[in-house]
């Protein structure tokens, strides 16, 4: 999802901002990864699946990152890459084959 640079602006003043008060500390919140997984489960299946998809991504990429016991950066940031190709994945198959799980034959 494109976004303008006052979009963008405001969108990296509020993450700082949400991610201090949160008290998440040394976290480089992937903006444009956000809104594209936003986006496309929005497209995929129905548009309230955006922020509940974005939620649960970062839900699993937390639980990842505290479960490797380190609390860096780079296990978050990989576990949420991690995360969010398991949904981009979903997403398309359920624009392929509806948002339900696949049936076995």
């Amino acid at each position: 999802m494109a976004v303008d640079n006052d979009e963008q602006r405001i969108l990296a003043e509020w993450s700082r901002r949400l991610t201090r008060e949160l008290q998440i500390r040394d976290l480089d919140v992937d903006v444009e990864l956000l809104l594209e997984l936003a986006r496309k489960s929005a497209e995929s299946v129905i548009h309230a699946t955006a922020p509940v998809t974005t939620f649960l991504v970062g839900y699993a990429a937390g639980f990842d990152a505290g479960a490797a016991g380190t609390g860096k950066k780079a296990p978050a940031e990989g576990a949420v890459s991690e995360a969010a190709g398991i949904a981009f994945r979903l997403c398309e198959a359920a624009r392929n084959e509806g948002p339900g799980p696949r049936q076995r034959d």
